[in-house]
């Protein structure tokens, strides 16, 4: 529902108007020069990547930063072997993994394939990851100043901050996912078009387009964004009910073609999601429902930005830094609404989103640096077991409190360049169509206040407050570390002849989330061309709920436990029998063993378990062919 006020056509009251001057062009040179510094700084926070893009990933988050390479390979691979995207039996083999059930980035990767094939994935990984940044703050930059405020510049900060906001650059360590979020500024606009009386029909299919393609990039930060918009459009019935009223049958028309086309276009890939093979119902324990956001953490400088320091980790804990704004912008963000809410629809909505969202964020149990304080948090009251709530963690719904303190920091620097005249936060009234209702009709739109003047310290003092609050606030370059490369047996395509086709490769260690980082890699980057058992994703346990990695097998567990422990256990026959059944359910043709700092002591399990290697090229091998049958 859209009040004329949060029309996109933005018509300037003729009280402030200049009526000798014809009307300017857009100022594209500032969106060039705009978009041009986003790129730069998605260039700059990748920085360490390109330092060795080949044999580097996150610090931070190593494996997460493996599994997204290979899901460029898995893009590369289905699109070269046209086969069903949404599965893939290259990983977690025999089973395979259900990718609409695990975070695919298939609105990715699959039209990347072409650059993956050519590039290769790590290369496609670092180009992507700063891509995505950028084009993020390049459509909320599009967002605030085609429909919200005048400035370029105030636009071009609010769009730093929707790309670049702590919370998003502390995911960029190793899940892209959550910074492809190029769609989400678009898809909110269209929302509040909806309600456009004579476009219901094309509005709807706009939206019901850009809902079917975010499902391929991050569910959850659809769903996210869905309940924001259920937010704001709720705030503006409570402030506008005759304007929403009058809206009312265009945006419900709208928005039921936008849903109905939505859920016909992805209907086979979300039953695949729930139906398919090795789908899931929920997460086992409900493992996120109680990761709730610690107070403490709205004024801490992040971890990634050059106020940031790694040791308040200690104190708050290893979270997810979604809102980490530092006490500078919290003050700012409480003094700027204290301003803005009087005059402006914007800035009384965005108040609005600040604290729903803030406040649902708490979770079960409010936390204060870093101690559980025992007060019940709103998520207390809410059944971990309903549908779509067991799966979400409350601390992301912080990242909807980042994007709107980054609407409020265009708001803010727009009322600061207007010396002189009223701070409002929203275009002017557009003059009625004929038979169309005015502002007093529908609701009363913001209207301006009189022209008064104003001292011009306003101006730079409200640049130097925004400048103040966001600089501490910018991204350092993403720490990277070395990682081993794969053996010269694998990416020479020495492992040709010992895989036939149907069979799998067993890397030792297996894959799984917490051990076998480069075997991972050994699969991503050879292009899948072997499958593997073990991995990285989520899949179902016994009882159908989701777990993290493929349920362990006698000798993974085995081969785990004397990864940690550093000495070969004494071994049973049974152990031996265990292992050949195992590879046997693997359909194992091959185990290779390559470089380790547990090397020795894994030949060592592994020749007690099946017999003694071979050394071809690079690595260890079992030809294990005639002892699985």
């Amino acid at each position: 529902m859209v009040d004329p006020s949060l029309n996109p056509v933005t018509v300037v009251d003729p009280a402030e108007a200049e009526p000798t001057r014809p009307p300017r062009r857009r100022p594209r040179r500032a969106d060039f020069m705009a978009l041009g510094a986003y790129v730069l700084l998605g260039v700059f926070v990748c920085l360490n990547y390109w330092g060795d893009v080949q044999g580097r990933v996150s610090s931070h988050l190593p494996t997460d930063h493996s599994w997204f390479e290979w899901l460029f390979a898995h893009g590369a691979y289905s699109v070269r072997h046209l086969e069903n995207p949404l599965f893939t039996a290259r990983q977690n083999a025999p089973d395979g993994v259900n990718m609409m059930a695990n975070t695919s980035l298939l609105g990715v990767t699959l039209p990347l394939a072409p650059l993956t094939m050519l590039l290769g994935p790590q290369v496609m990984y670092a180009l992507y990851l700063g891509g995505a940044l950028a084009a993020t703050a390049g459509t909320g930059y599009w967002m605030l100043s085609r429909h919200l405020v005048r400035s370029r510049a105030a636009a071009f900060v609010g769009g730093a901050f929707l790309g670049f906001a702590p919370g998003i650059v502390h995911h960029a360590n190793g899940q892209p996912n959550f910074v492809s979020n190029f769609l989400l500024p678009l898809i909110v606009v269209r929302v509040l078009r909806l309600g456009e009386p004579g476009r219901w029909l094309r509005n709807g299919v706009a939206l019901g387009v850009l809902v079917t393609y975010q499902i391929f990039l991050n569910e959850e930060m659809l769903l996210l964004t869905a309940l924001a918009c259920l937010v704001v459009v709720l705030a503006y019935v409570v402030q506008r009910p005759a304007a929403a009223r009058a809206a009312a049958g265009p945006f419900l028309a709208a928005l039921g073609v936008g849903g109905g086309l939505a859920l016909l276009l992805a209907a086979y890939p979300i039953w695949f999601q729930f139906n398919g093979p090795q789908s899931y119902r929920g997460l086992q324990g409900g493992v996120f429902h109680n990761w709730g956001e610690d107070l403490v953490a709205f004024v801490t400088f992040a971890r990634d930005t050059w106020a940031g320091d790694p040791a308040v980790e200690k104190t708050i804990g290893m979270t997810e830094q979604n809102t980490w704004f530092g006490w500078p912008l919290v003050l700012l963000s409480v003094v700027a609404l204290v301003l803005l809410v009087r005059r402006s629809l914007a800035a009384r909505i965005v108040a609005v989103l600040i604290v729903v969202f803030t406040v649902a964020a708490i979770g079960p149990v409010v936390r204060f640096n870093g101690v559980e304080t025992g007060v019940r948090g709103p998520w207390s009251y809410v059944s971990d077991d309903l549908p779509l709530v067991e799966m979400m963690m409350p601390t992301r719904l912080t990242l909807v409190v980042a994007a709107a303190v980054g609407v409020l920091l265009a708001l803010t620097w727009d009322a600061a360049s207007r010396q002189g005249r009223p701070l409002a936060g929203l275009p002017r009234v557009p003059a009625p169509r004929a038979g169309e209702p005015g502002p007093a009709a529908s609701g009363g739109a913001d209207v301006p206040a009189p022209v008064t003047s104003r001292r011009r310290w306003l101006r730079p003092v409200g640049y130097a407050a925004v400048a103040l609050a966001v600089l501490p606030l910018l991204p350092r370059p993403l720490p990277a570390q070395a990682v081993e490369p794969p053996p010269h047996f694998i990416t020479a395509g020495g492992w040709r002849p010992y895989v036939p086709a149907g069979r799998t490769l067993v890397p030792v260690p297996i894959p799984s989330n917490v051990h076998g980082l480069p075997t991972l890699r050994w699969s991503a980057l050879t292009g899948q061309e072997f499958p593997i058992p073990g991995g990285y994703f989520i899949g179902p346990n016994e009882v159908g709920e989701g777990v993290f990695g493929a349920p362990n097998r006698p000798t993974s567990s085995l081969v785990y436990s004397t990864m940690d422990a550093g000495v070969v256990p004494v071994l049973t026959d049974e152990n031996r029998r265990q292992a050949v059944e195992d590879l046997r359910f693997w359909r194992a043709s091959v185990v290779v063993l390559g470089a380790h700092p547990r090397e020795a002591v894994l030949r060592e399990l592994v020749t007690g378990l099946i017999g003694p290697p071979q050394r071809v090229d690079d690595v260890w091998v079992w030809d294990v062919r005639t002892l699985v049958g």
